[in-house]
């Protein structure tokens, strides 16, 4: 094994300890959580490791860049499932479409309608998650708390299968409170999946019901500084990039 392959492997092993652990503090099994391996700006050679260390979902932020690095990737690895966990242009539904397995980040009407007619031209169905703007900040995307039952009306209206819920909390707040309150909008809506936790609150969100989880910085290391949020700016550099 190379150095790089020895790495990947202990950060995984050791990512998937704490998951275990955070979740037996609930009584619930590891095996309930996805583990979703955010690999936004990495390259091929450093995702490589992480598949053949076992780590079989990752996640993607942007369209474009996805289509750069995946499609070769998963010829050699067609067992790997791809997720999208950041904004989604309406213009890029049927791209989206064509690549991903799921995708995190439906939040609203505009959004739904042209991934519904994507869908309907692939003649396939994607699962989503609707994004919530939990802590209702301007400079993040997300559908607003009061509007999330009439989109998940619409989006079953369209055959669209919903799998849950995602959301990330104000970077500068405790996100304990935020994970409640999406854990019971979920409940309510009777959505079976959370999509929320990060490398820095991924054991809190686990035992407030997270069966989805997206970390990059803790098996990839930390991002280029090019690739971190700018200070007063939220979670991320772009408007409704999640941080991992």
């Amino acid at each position: 094994m190379t150095t790089d392959s020895i790495e990947a492997a202990a950060r995984l092993s050791a990512l998937r300890t704490s998951i275990d652990r955070a979740a037996s503090l609930t009584g619930r099994s590891a095996d309930d959580i996805s583990l979703i391996a955010v690999s936004k700006t990495k390259g091929a050679d450093a995702i490589r490791p992480l598949i053949d260390a076992g780590q079989r979902i990752f996640g993607e932020n942007r369209v474009q860049e996805s289509q750069d690095k995946w499609p070769a990737l998963r010829e050699e690895y067609p067992d790997v499932a791809l997720h999208l966990v950041g904004q989604l242009q309406s213009n890029k539904a049927a791209d989206a479409i064509a690549l991903f397995d799921v995708i995190h980040s439906l939040d609203r009407p505009s959004l739904l309608n042209a991934l519904a007619k994507a869908m309907d031209a692939a003649g396939k169905r994607i699962p989503c998650h609707i994004q919530v703007n939990i802590g209702a900040e301007a400079q993040k995307g997300g559908c607003a708390i009061a509007d999330v039952p009439a989109l998940i009306a619409a989006a079953r209206d369209a055959d669209i299968s919903l799998l849950g819920l995602m959301a990330v909390p104000p970077s500068t707040q405790e996100p304990a409170p935020y994970f409640a309150l999406l854990a019971k909008m979920a409940r309510e809506e009777g959505l079976p999946r959370l999509s929320m936790g990060m490398s820095s609150d991924y054991q809190t969100a686990i035992m407030l019901g997270a069966t989805d989880i997206r970390v990059g910085t803790a098996l990839f290391g930390e991002r280029p500084a090019a690739a971190r949020p700018v200070p007063g700016s939220g979670r991320g550099m772009i408007r409704n990039s999640p941080a991992t």
